[in-house]
């Protein structure tokens, strides 16, 4: 993909763009760690509307991830 930050993303698809040689479980869980890392980034993706339940990312939250942790 060209910019990580206009598209929209199923959750373990993003986190495989950022730890593509682990299995799409275990990088999900570590991108989840690094959104609880980063002060007030899974606040902030809460209020966009990410949740548990939630199963993609939409543009205006992969911007909020990819300001905060950087292009994967």
């Amino acid at each position: 993909r060209s910019s990580a930050a206009s598209d929209v993303y199923k959750r373990q698809e993003l986190a495989l763009c950022y730890f593509p040689d682990l299995n799409p479980q275990v990088a999900y869980r570590k991108l989840q760690y690094w959104i609880d890392y980063y002060p007030h980034l899974r606040e902030q993706l809460e209020k966009m509307g990410s949740g548990l339940s939630c199963r993609t990312y939409m543009p205006a939250q992969v911007q909020l991830i990819v300001g905060a942790i950087g292009e994967p």
